[in-house]
């Protein structure tokens, strides 16, 4: 089996997400996929299959300790490995809970790759789980974007939204592994998205993937789909496009750009480059 490896949402040649991607007639069961992105170490790994000769691909996601329902970042690079492999072009991809495309396309050792991200929703979240979740980052209801309220975000998979109004206390996030675990399993979330706006469009973002065993993700493209959606169906913003820095504080930059129509609920386009990791 070939595990091709991919940093997606990549800063030019350097920066991004790596993800595993591995392409075969059929996928392999459910306890060798969760060994090999185990064994890989990304926050995860995609697996495809071809379902038949137009474009149409079975995707699963795993991360190191358990499947996930969508991730944005593998989609990215699967964007990449199929254009790689295929050529440029949409590609039609069904996952467990959802059928989406992404088109891939390379320039110059660098691949552009555009995902259309489930439908989107938002809600307000259990209050137990909000005072769970301030109370594991060290942050206080104070520290909070009063513009900005906390909620549950959907573009595939769950996130905690939890938007902050200062640099500083982004930069200061930290928090238990297993603790995190405990709280996003609990209340099935595959991350906590903590969000700084910088204005004009632009975002810093840290992502907590606890859930996944992976203390922070340096570019989640899922969250990105299912932030820019409550934007825009909270009334925050009628249509349009965000652009989410990522992974600074990792060392690992991050850039993604989220593109949304006014439709309430629809799909949100979420792009970026990829670059082929050794």
């Amino acid at each position: 089996m070939e595990v091709q490896r991919f940093a997606a949402f990549s800063d030019g040649h350097a920066g991004g997400n790596p993800a595993g991607i591995v392409i075969g007639d059929a996928h392999p069961d459910a306890a060798e996929m969760q060994a090999v992105a185990a064994d890989v170490g990304f926050s995860e790994t995609a697996f495809a299959a071809p379902t038949d000769g137009a474009g149409h691909w079975r995707v699963r996601y795993f991360s190191p300790e358990s499947e996930v329902p969508f991730c944005g970042h593998a989609t990215i690079a699967l964007g990449a490995a199929l254009a790689e492999r295929e050529g440029r072009g949409t590609y039609h991809l069904h996952l467990n809970e959802a059928r989406i495309s992404v088109d891939g396309a390379e320039a110059g050792g660098i691949y552009a790759a555009a995902l259309q991200s489930p439908p989107t929703w938002h809600a307000v979240p259990d209050p137990g789980l909000l005072v769970g979740a301030l109370d594991l980052m060290g942050y206080s209801a104070q520290d909070l974007d009063a513009a900005l309220a906390p909620a549950r975000i959907h573009a595939g998979a769950d996130h905690l939204l939890l938007a902050l109004g200062s640099r500083s206390r982004l930069a200061a996030m930290d928090y238990d592994l297993d603790a995190g675990r405990a709280l996003m399993t609990r209340h099935r979330l595959v991350t906590v998205m903590l969000v700084w706006r910088a204005g004009d469009g632009v975002v810093h973002v840290r992502n907590a993937f606890a859930s996944g065993g992976v203390l922070e993700d340096p570019a989640t493209g899922a969250a990105a789909a299912a932030f820019a959606g409550y934007l825009r169906d909270s009334g925050r913003a009628a249509g349009g496009s965000i652009d989410i820095v990522q992974g600074e504080d990792m060392g690992m930059r991050s850039l993604i750009r989220a593109e949304f129509s006014a439709v309430h609920g629809s799909s949100v386009r979420v792009s970026g480059t990829a670059r082929r990791l050794p």
